[in-house]
């Protein structure tokens, strides 16, 4: 899997500050404690050559000094979206806690090692696992009953044994060079804090909501 651009030179920043991650670990926890439904929820937006861009929902599955982590079809449209163009954006929102809570991240991707992939691949429950096979994810589907034969079909490959990663599947991992924390205030008077990556060092700085 190769992303384009994904290693000029000067364009990976440093790690995340330690205070930092541990800020954005508090804040998923409160979350979760605070009942968010999907607290890991994480909006993902990647661009074509053309310039036209794209937003889904995904999961995130890990953030550490290192970027944030999440997986996917490598051949789907934002695997090849990611292919052409390795930069993208993500926006978390968290609703449920005492004061709303934005985090928002850009920088460029990478793709994780074979050992990470194959390792959260083989934690993932088995359906999702035969799912991950079965599915053309992105490509035209003329009809419901032929996704069903190619699940029966992958259950069928790989009877009770265990199913391995499929080449198409793994994960990204995005390196931000920009990061802010958004917190919302009452008359939308909100609380902006900025980390970017400038001149080989992390600088923190507030933004007018």
């Amino acid at each position: 899997m190769t992303l384009a651009g994904a290693h000029d030179a000067g364009s990976i920043p440093g790690p995340l500050p330690d205070a930092l991650v541990a800020q954005f670990h508090e804040l998923m926890a409160r979350a979760i404690a605070a009942g968010e439904p999907e607290p890991t929820a994480m909006s993902l937006a990647t661009v074509a050559g053309d310039g036209r861009p794209s937003v889904r929902i995904v999961l995130l599955k890990h953030l550490d000094r290192d970027g944030l982590v999440f997986y996917t079809n490598t051949l789907s449209r934002k695997g090849r979206q990611l292919a052409g163009q390795a930069w993208a954006g993500t926006a978390m929102h968290w609703k449920h806690l005492d004061l709303q809570v934005q985090v928002r991240s850009e920088g460029r991707v990478e793709p994780v090692s074979d050992q990470e992939a194959d390792a959260y691949f083989q934690s993932r429950p088995r359906g999702s696992q035969i799912g991950a096979w079965a599915s053309l994810q992105s490509e035209p589907l003329a009809d419901p009953a032929q996704f069903q034969q190619r699940i029966a079909q992958a259950e069928d490959r790989f009877g009770d044994g265990p199913v391995p990663r499929p080449p198409h599947w793994s994960g990204y991992r995005l390196r931000p060079d920009r990061i802010e924390f958004w917190f919302g205030r009452p008359y939308r008077l909100h609380e902006r804090i900025l980390h970017t990556w400038q001149d080989d060092n992390w600088r923190q700085s507030r933004l007018y909501p």
